[in-house]
């Protein structure tokens, strides 16, 4: 049983990961700015009050627990696009804070970045509405911050080109930088088993200092 602090949890994919990691026996920590938004109820989810934008938040809410999760993204509206890079720094600047006892940092990514089989990223692709363009490359910003980090342990995990709701199957493909896709060259992934490959990881740490992907 891991003690994981969680921010984003009210998120189409936050919401998910606290499921999974309460239905895996996980002690939570819920990091949310107005508490009385977030209604799950459970003997191992502690909700508190906090800001991912604010280091001293962070570490706050980082001290003691073995896993910080950061499912903050663009995925819910054009309007968190603006938080995408600076939360990435913050978390970052935040663990820092607690050097050699910072926990782990896993962070939700986007699909952008993505080398597709043609050679091109997901988001060369024509037709792209402009404000999923302003998300995926945020998400590809926080990245290539991410990637200059070496003195905190952190993963980012990017989802298929499309995730949404759905069933939660436990089976789901990895890689790298590569798109995962299906035979009919479409690349997808539910919420649900996002959350479950999120939560293999944090069990499992096979990425630490790398982003990863998963698709069916």
């Amino acid at each position: 049983m891991s003690k994981i602090a969680l921010f984003g949890a009210n998120g189409t994919i936050g919401s998910r990961v606290l499921d999974e990691a309460l239905e895996r026996g996980h002690e939570v920590t819920a990091v949310v700015r107005d508490p009385a938004k977030l209604t799950r109820t459970h003997p191992r989810l502690t909700v508190t009050t906090g800001d991912v934008l604010d280091p001293a938040s962070v570490a706050a809410a980082a001290e003691g627990q073995d896993v910080l999760v950061s499912a903050v993204g663009g995925g819910d509206g054009p309007g968190h696009v603006a938080t995408i890079e600076p939360s990435a720094k913050s978390l970052v600047a935040g663990l820092r804070k607690l050097g050699d006892a910072a926990p782990r940092l896993i962070a939700v990514g986007g699909a952008g970045s993505l080398r597709t089989p043609d050679g091109k990223q997901v988001w060369d692709a024509e037709g792209l509405p402009e404000f999923l363009l302003q998300i995926m490359h945020a998400h590809g910003d926080a990245l290539d911050f991410y990637r200059t980090v070496s003195d905190v342990r952190w993963t980012n995990l990017s989802p298929a080109a499309l995730i949404e709701p759905g069933e939660r199957t436990g089976a789901y493909r990895t890689a790298l930088d590569d798109l995962v896709a299906g035979e009919d060259g479409g690349s997808r992934i539910s919420a649900e088993d996002y959350a479950v490959a999120l939560l293999d990881e944090v069990e499992r740490p096979r990425h630490i200092g790398e982003r990863f992907t998963v698709g069916y």
